[in-house]
Parts: structure tokens; sequence; C-alpha cells
């Protein structure tokens, strides 16, 4: 799969993986609380932008290494 070979090859792309990683489990364990305080809502919206924008960076360049590869 090109992700794989992405996260094992392409630094930048291992780097944006490891981040969204990173986002995620920080957004899973604001989420577990039972209530979040004012900063803790803030920080979830916060990484959840960042988390979209890792997103967004890794798929452009999977898109990119996907039309090299036709």
């Amino acid at each position: 799969e090109l992700k794989a070979r992405l996260i094992a090859t392409d630094q930048e792309f291992r780097r944006l993986a490891d981040a969204h990683s990173e986002y995620a489990r920080k957004i899973d364990a604001l989420e577990s609380l039972p209530h979040l305080s004012q900063d803790e809502q803030i920080e979830e919206v916060k990484l959840k932008k960042l988390k979209l924008h890792a997103k967004d960076l890794m798929a452009e360049i999977l898109s990119r290494h996907s039309m090299q590869m036709q």
C-alpha cells in the first residue's frame, strides 16, 4: 500500500502520520473525560484542527505520489 510505503520512505509523510496519531490520542483522552473545562474545550478544538491539517497534508502527498506512479 502506498501509505505504508510512504511512512517507510518519506520523512515528511512519516512526521505528519506521527503527528496525526498523536493528535488523535490526545483528542481521545479529552473526549474520555466526563466534563471538559473551557481550556480543555479550546484545546480539543485546536487539536481537531491540527489533526485535520495533518490529514490534508498527507492527502496531498498521497495524491502527488499516486500521480507520479501513473
